[in-house]
């Protein structure tokens, strides 16, 4: 019998909230049709636009912070491996191996305290904020139900007192009903109040301490982290230093249908000559001229051992006081230090200020190089035949240009 009262009373107050529904809806049907007036709040409801609002705000922040944490976190793992890669290149007999090696790990708490850090005095308190909010708009919703019951009552008891044969009973009922209603959801709104403009304004502060959070760690981060960066800085020059000063100077990427620039090697010009003298190779010996001494042969550059991979032929050479070819440097109308001629075979598309631009059938006369020591692999130095006819200027003229562009002619 027992079980069966249980049931009972659970089966009645699902009934009971059933009933609660329905009377409900046909209330908020009647108020939308406009045949029952509906209570109205403006300021709750202007409590309750703060309210959205102020959820939607921190739920963006929310993830905004996780998304940077995450970034943190990525960024620390890049690091570690960049320092990771410094450490096996390092090798053992270089100076400064200890110091490097103990940088890269302190650069590897850094990060961790300062993701940490974030985690701990940002993150949780942004957890923590936003975990108030779930139980406020429930109790504004359950408001809004409580509303509803309290205009159906009143509309209710309004109805049995205006009937032309009233129920004294029924009425009784219905303002007992009403007096409940009315209690509930005064007891509600009353509390809401109070709440709403307190949470809506402890944003404020809120914004203020979680940026202020941020922006000093992230500040004390970048200084601690400047000073691994200088100090790693130091013993890369300290390296340096000790095995010379081997560097390569790296240009500018060609376009993609020009071939790659080669970096430069650093190779002093032959002794006793100057520094925009072309470097030479020569390919044999000719036959001494008639009356010469026998034996005589052209004299080699002191430097041919050292030379780059790619160097330009000259065509003069003396042989006992007789010159054999002439380089046209001293040609009026060939630009000084000229060499040879090439043609261009394709066009070339310039892509830095010191090339030229060159179309199929452009005529260039090849000159040397003020400094022969920025002559990279497969580069030319030139000027075209017709601007060098046109304007006899070297300065505005000249320019690199790829040597399998083209095609020797003279």
């Amino acid at each position: 019998m027992a079980e069966m009262g249980s049931k009972g009373v659970t089966a009645g107050k699902i009934a009971s909230n059933v009933q609660k529904k329905l009377t409900r809806a046909q209330e908020k049907v009647l108020q939308k049709l406009g045949k029952a007036d509906e209570t109205k709040d403006e300021q709750f409801e202007q409590c309750v636009q703060n309210f959205n609002k102020q959820l939607t705000e921190g739920t963006r922040l929310q993830k905004d912070l996780r998304t940077y944490l995450a970034s943190v976190k990525a960024m620390h793992e890049a690091s570690k491996k960049l320092n990771e890669c410094l450490q096996e290149v390092y090798e053992p007999d270089w100076p400064g191996r200890d110091e490097a090696n103990k940088i890269a790990e302190n650069n590897d708490l850094l990060w961790m305290d300062y993701h940490q850090k974030l985690v701990d005095q940002a993150l949780l308190t942004m957890d923590t904020y936003l975990g108030q909010f779930p139980d406020i708009k429930s109790r504004i919703a359950k408001r809004g139900r409580k509303l509803v019951d309290y205009d159906s009552a009143r509309h209710h008891y309004e109805s049995l007192q205006t009937a032309k044969k009233k129920d004294e009973v029924k009425i009784a009922k219905a303002e007992e009903e009403l007096i409940k209603a009315q209690k509930v959801f005064e007891e509600m709104n009353v509390d809401l109040q109070e709440e709403l403009p307190s949470l809506w304004n402890s944003r404020v502060g809120f914004y203020v301490n979680t940026f202020q959070s941020i922006a000093g760690l992230e500040e004390n981060f970048h200084k601690e982290m400047s000073k691994l960066n200088q100090n790693l800085n130091d013993v890369l020059v300290s390296l340096e230093k000790q095995h010379g000063s081997n560097t390569f100077a790296v240009k500018a990427q060609p376009s993609d249908n020009a071939p790659a620039k080669g970096n430069k090697s650093p190779s002093p010009p032959p002794d006793g000559s100057p520094a925009a003298t072309p470097e030479i190779r020569v390919n044999h010996e000719p036959e001494p001229a008639s009356g010469a001494t026998p034996g005589a042969s052209i004299p080699k550059s002191p430097s041919q051992s050292s030379l780059p991979a790619v160097v330009v032929e000259t065509f003069s050479a003396t042989v006992n006081g007789t010159v054999e070819g002439s380089s046209g440097a001293g040609r009026l109308d060939l630009p000084p230090g000229f060499m040879f001629k090439v043609q261009a075979q394709h066009d070339y598309t310039a892509t830095d200020t010191d090339e030229l631009q060159l179309k199929a059938g452009d005529v260039v006369l090849v000159i040397p190089f003020q400094n022969p020591e920025e002559q990279d692999e497969g580069w030319l130095m030139g000027v075209k035949e017709s601007d060098w006819n046109q304007h006899k200027e070297l300065e505005k003229c000249r320019g690199v240009f790829p040597e399998n562009f083209t095609e020797r002619v003279q």
